[in-house]
């Protein structure tokens, strides 16, 4: 018995933290536009894995463009408990949720944190890599930056964008595991805009993924 009750509050303590990341106080979405790690080819110069800090959400500058302000503060009048620091760090932790279900190919992890647009987006594309028959095994190493460039009210619908800079490791195996593409001893420096949107009015607290698109 005692050992079920504490399981039972292991679960509950889970579920607590992933409501702190995914809840009303974060943000997380994106629009059609591919996946950072799928435009990798144009990417910038490789940076060794080794001089790159591990990753971490408290480790990284966040900033709010003083574009965003006036977003930022009709959100904040039609949803009190909105807060930029707290929403980063959600955003945050959903980047690297999202990106690493799109390496696994977790599809109901994507069901849950996209839209429809960016959902279809990212299941077209883990099915044009299965019927390749590609895995990826990539990582995120870091994010050195997250700034919230825009916002929007309209309506009851709050749209939050987010740029995020940040090294990727990443590589590409076949069906017998062989590298077809990338190198995880090196990082590529990635540049990504994401677009997070949610009804401040709804009961489901959850900031939901929307827009993706590459920085110019």
């Amino acid at each position: 018995m005692v050992e079920i009750i504490l399981l039972a509050l292991v679960a509950l303590f889970v579920g607590l933290r992933l409501f702190s990341v995914l809840g009303r106080r974060t943000g997380h979405e994106q629009t059609v536009a591919k996946p950072a790690e799928l435009s990798q080819q144009g990417a910038s110069i490789a940076r060794p894995v080794a001089d790159i800090a591990p990753a971490a959400a408290s480790g990284a500058e966040a900033t709010v463009d003083s574009a965003a302000n006036d977003g930022i503060r009709a959100i904040v009048g039609a949803d009190p408990q909105f807060d930029t620091a707290r929403f980063l760090e959600g955003a945050q932790a959903a980047y690297r949720m999202i990106l690493e279900a799109y390496w696994k190919g977790d599809e109901a992890a994507l069901n849950r944190l996209t839209g429809e647009d960016v959902r279809d987006a990212f299941l077209q594309a883990i099915a044009d890599r299965k019927a390749s028959g590609h895995i990826l095994d990539n990582r995120l190493v870091t994010i050195e930056r997250a700034a919230i460039e825009r916002a929007r009210l309209s309506g009851q619908t709050a749209n939050v964008t987010v740029r995020f800079d940040a090294d990727i490791a990443a590589i590409t195996r076949d069906a017998d595991g062989n590298v077809v593409a990338g190198s995880l001893t090196d990082a590529v420096p990635t540049h990504d805009v994401w677009t997070f949107s949610r009804n401040v009015r709804a009961d489901d607290p959850n900031w939901v993924l929307i827009e993706t698109d590459e920085a110019a």
